[in-house]
């Protein structure tokens, strides 16, 4: 990343005079590289703290144009490293027009420290209209439904505590975003008594929980004698000591691991051990037999594992059930990501990793003294195949064209998927490392896939991996302007417009309603189609000094435009490649 260069270079740290200040030294101390932002009057004492008592050294700004593309950015970084950013947002408004991304993060579950101004909370101070507008009695109030943790603080002391509980408590496992808000009056005011800076070494982020012995034990009984034992993995953790962990659980067990593009990669889609394709939520035609063969089925931090239960089995008999999971301390029934209780045989609150790695001991303990039972027809092995290509009207490229070109113009180099679309195929989803792939972006909406892939950018820069971003049209128009974050830093990324024109998953559901109700799907385009004018993700991205190339409309023309655009990334450019797609992707399951 490029940072913004000082026309006053700041040599020597000044002293620590005002309440700003005593919050920008705790940042410096933490391990908190960047913080994302949109620049505004309420938090002016701190952007001067971050600028002239730091130096922009640490956290260095990162300027978006969008707050949303700010929130986005951070959870972005979080995807890759694990560990949160911060985030900076200007009073109400600012929090207002974050609220979206916010309910993203919390989720995606990542961790974040999103730091709010308002003020002056005192009346007496503030500024004849202007001020007065941008106050709420309870500014969290707004988020407070999905952030972990809040907090407006009152004095400096309980300013720099606060900052550094939130660090603490966004990290806990469940992670999610947590909110202080500053006032303006308290970053501004003059220090006249001493402050007590943390030292964040005394204040250690708590160990998720792990589960005990006993449970342990019965559990390692219960797969020894299964004949067709399942692993569910949904959330895991980013690192390749974890991704090495359950590559030899899997062995180890001689279970089947099934996993889902909700989130990120957590396990190698070509091991023997993961024979179904990928689900996208809905399982694959092997994912449902896989699960449907099983007589053990180990869920561990997956999304919502009651929609493939259902899909597998109904209201039929089941195979034993082992659900492992670490979210209730984060429920609060406002949002329903809670999702339909599961009936399970066994109930581990646990963190995945943890539950992993304790499983893993005790396995590897029961292996070295009794083999590992043979299980010759399992896991099972599926001839997935090629499906050939699909006839359609005209000279179209199709979802698995896009795909196919990509690995070829990317060859062996490292590349980590920040965002894949609808239409991507479970075919077409090739992870070998935890980090090929970041996942979907948590709340469901669109606008946020080009902001997490600058976030990622930033995360990854300097890594040799490159970032691509393969995102529908409709995600990108809304949230195109984060990419001017991303020239701005000079940041290697290349973002793929899969465009087909239109919220096309939405015309999807508009057929099926007109199916049901005899009515012409024909109609399904009325008020989802994007064209007459057609908009232009090329010259979009040109706008915000990114270089681009598009719109790509004939399946010869794919490998030479991504061959240009990728060599651009690979010197350092961030791309954007607009592709005229048929979402139609031909994987065969």
């Amino acid at each position: 990343m490029r940072p913004d260069p000082l026309p006053v270079p700041v040599s020597v740290k000044p002293a620590m005079q005002w309440g700003s200040d005593a919050v920008a030294e705790l940042l410096d101390r933490l391990d908190l590289p960047y913080i994302a932002m949109v620049p505004g009057a309420s938090y002016r004492g701190l952007h001067d703290s971050l600028v002239n008592y730091l130096g922009n050294a640490g956290p260095r700004l990162v300027v978006c144009l969008h707050e949303e593309h700010a929130v986005a950015v951070a959870q972005g970084y979080a995807k890759v490293t694990g560990r949160p950013m911060l985030v900076a947002l200007h009073a109400n408004i600012g929090l207002l027009h974050a609220t979206m991304a916010i309910y993203n993060a919390y989720g995606d579950r990542v961790p974040m420290v999103i730091l709010g101004g308002s003020g002056p909370v005192d009346a007496a101070k503030r500024r004849p209209w202007i001020d007065w507008i941008h106050n709420s009695a309870d500014q969290a109030a707004l988020v407070r439904h999905y952030v972990k943790w809040d907090d407006q603080p009152a004095s400096v002391q309980a300013a720099v505590d606060s900052v550094m509980r939130g660090y603490v408590l966004t990290q806990a496992e469940p992670a999610a975003p947590v909110y202080v808000n500053l006032d303006t009056e308290l970053q501004e005011e003059p220090i006249t008594t001493p402050v007590v800076v943390p030292d964040p070494r005394r204040y250690p982020v708590p160990r998720p929980p792990a589960p005990d012995a006993a449970t342990v034990a019965e559990l390692a009984d219960l797969i020894a004698v299964a004949e067709r034992p399942l692993l569910m993995i949904g959330r895991g953790g980013r690192g390749a000591e974890q991704w090495r962990r359950r590559v030899e659980l899997a062995e180890a067990t001689g279970a089947a691991v099934l996993t889902d593009l909700r989130n990120p990669a957590v396990f190698p889609t070509g091991h023997p051990a993961h024979p179904a394709r990928v689900s996208a939520g809905r399982l694959t035609p092997s994912g449902l037999d896989l699960l449907r063969r099983s007589d053990l089925v180990v869920v561990v931090g997956w999304i919502d594992p009651a929609g493939p239960l259902e899909a597998a089995f109904g209201g039929g008999p089941r195979p034993r059930i082992v659900s492992v999971r670490d979210v209730n301390a984060l429920l609060n029934g406002w949002t329903k990501d809670h999702y339909a209780p599961v009936a399970a045989d066994v109930e581990i609150t646990a963190g995945a990793d943890q539950f992993i790695a304790a499983l893993l001991e005790r396995v590897a303990g029961n292996v070295a003294e009794n083999p590992a039972p043979q299980r010759p027809d399992w896991p099972p092995v599926y001839e997935h195949g090629t499906a050939p290509r699909p006839e359609v009207e005209g000279d179209q490229i199709l979802m698995g064209d896009l795909a196919a070109a990509l690995r070829t113009a990317f060859g062996d180099t490292d590349v980590s998927y920040t965002q894949l679309p609808l239409g991507w195929s479970g075919a077409d989803a090739h992870f070998a490392h935890p980090l090929d792939y970041l996942g979907r972006d948590g709340g469901g909406g669109l606008g946020s896939g080009t902001g997490i892939a600058v976030g990622a950018a930033l995360a990854l820069d300097g890594t040799g991996r490159i970032p691509v971003a393969v995102i529908g049209d409709g995600d990108y128009l809304m949230g195109s302007a984060a990419l001017w974050t991303a020239a701005h830093y000079r940041l290697p990324l290349l973002v793929v417009v899969a465009n087909n024109r239109s919220y096309h998953n939405d015309e999807k559901h508009q057929a099926s309603v007109a199916a049901r109700r005899g009515r012409p799907a024909a109609n399904r385009v009325v008020g989802q189609q994007l064209r007459d004018p057609d908009p232009d993700p090329a010259t979009i991205a040109r706008g915000h000094g990114v270089s681009a190339y598009g719109p790509v409309t004939e399946p010869d023309e794919l490998a030479g435009v991504l061959a240009k655009a990728v060599a651009e990334v690979r010197a350092g450019g961030t791309v954007v490649v607009d592709v005229r797609v048929n979402p139609h992707g031909y994987g065969k399951d």
